[in-house]
């Protein structure tokens, strides 16, 4: 069953900030965020998904391409674990 999405006001900006940069493949960004949607089993190993620790404890990381990152959280601050919330995108 797909989840509901949800987006951080930061990640808004980062993905207006690349998009008007040009350098990114915002194509693969789009790919790798609706096979979380889609919610269809694990991600492929290539994206090199994988849970973050300290502060950012919670959340996921998603190797877009190289260096290009997507952070998200699945399931809500209210633990609704039907939601994917997409927190930022960028690089290290």
């Amino acid at each position: 069953m797909p989840r509901a999405s949800d987006f951080t006001k930061q990640f808004q900006k980062d993905w207006r900030r690349l998009e008007r940069a040009g350098r990114y493949d915002m194509g693969c960004l789009k790919q790798a965020m609706l096979l979380l949607v889609a919610n269809d089993g694990p991600l492929d190993p290539a994206w090199k998904d994988h849970p973050l620790v300290g502060e950012w404890s919670g959340y996921r990381e998603i190797h877009v391409g190289g260096d290009f990152l997507l952070i998200c959280r699945l399931g809500d601050a209210d633990g609704k674990n039907g939601v994917v919330v997409f927190v930022r995108a960028g690089t290290h």
